[in-house]
């Protein structure tokens, strides 16, 4: 891949303590359901898992099988390892030391950060968005002690509107308008927009499409079969 970096990271949180980073081709795919050698894909992991801090005796990382929904996992001390959990697309965490990961490839990463060391991980494709994926783990968020107002938000790498064209019906699952043919639809404005009502008031949102940035990540509607990962800790 020439000169582009294994891991791209977002400093928006590093004063905060928090590391964050999204893989980009360089890495390989992270997919553990495509067409890469498992043993090539799992030693992926492994250096990511690394770079985090989170490899290792007493060490936690979580992942899930990720389903389009709106279910966030909130992890709670007294495990240690890689924990894959069963259908969910969102992670929280008020226990620093807790890697949280999610794997992409046009949808939108959330990344949140809360000076206490509450992190969140949240994966928002149309379907996640329209369910308010975001507010709900903000919410979540709020009853431990975190206010929306003293968040941090990065809304990462995705397809970007110019790109992003849906039917009729998801338009309107999106927007509560209606249109009479596909249109094109922005994730990352409507995911902005939900989390400032919910009372945020930082919030950045990433230069990079995944399809327009093809060269550096992988792409759904590319027909990439490969998928990164997006991955965030808040440091002991």
């Amino acid at each position: 891949m020439g000169d582009l970096a294994p891991y791209a990271t977002i400093d928006d949180f590093a004063d905060l303590g928090v590391r964050a980073v999204i893989t980009t081709r360089a890495a390989g795919s992270f997919s553990l359901a495509g067409d890469d050698p498992t043993g090539e894909v799992m030693t992926r992991w492994q250096a990511l898992r690394s770079w985090l801090g989170v490899e290792g005796p007493g060490s936690r990382f979580a992942t899930s099988v990720q389903v389009h929904g709106a279910r966030v996992i909130w992890h709670q001390p007294g495990w240690e390892g890689w924990l894959r959990v069963d259908a969910a697309d969102g992670h929280c965490s008020a226990q620093r030391g807790t890697g949280l990961g999610i794997s992409v490839a046009d949808c939108v990463p959330v990344f949140v950060a809360h000076p206490s060391g509450i992190v969140g991980l949240l994966h928002a494709g149309w379907r996640g968005t329209a369910a308010r994926i975001v507010p709900g783990a903000l919410a979540e968020m709020a009853e431990h002690g975190a206010r929306p107002a003293d968040l941090r938000i990065h809304l990462g790498p995705g397809i970007c509107g110019a790109c992003y064209r849906v039917g009729p019906d998801v338009y309107q699952q999106l927007t509560g308008r209606r249109v009479s043919a596909p249109a094109s639809v922005d994730l990352r404005a409507i995911l902005a927009e939900q989390v400032r009502e919910c009372g945020v008031r930082s919030v950045t949102i990433s230069p990079w499409c995944t399809r327009c940035d093809n060269a550096m990540f992988f792409s759904h509607r590319c027909g990439d079969s490969g998928r990164q990962v997006a991955a965030l800790v808040a440091t002991p």
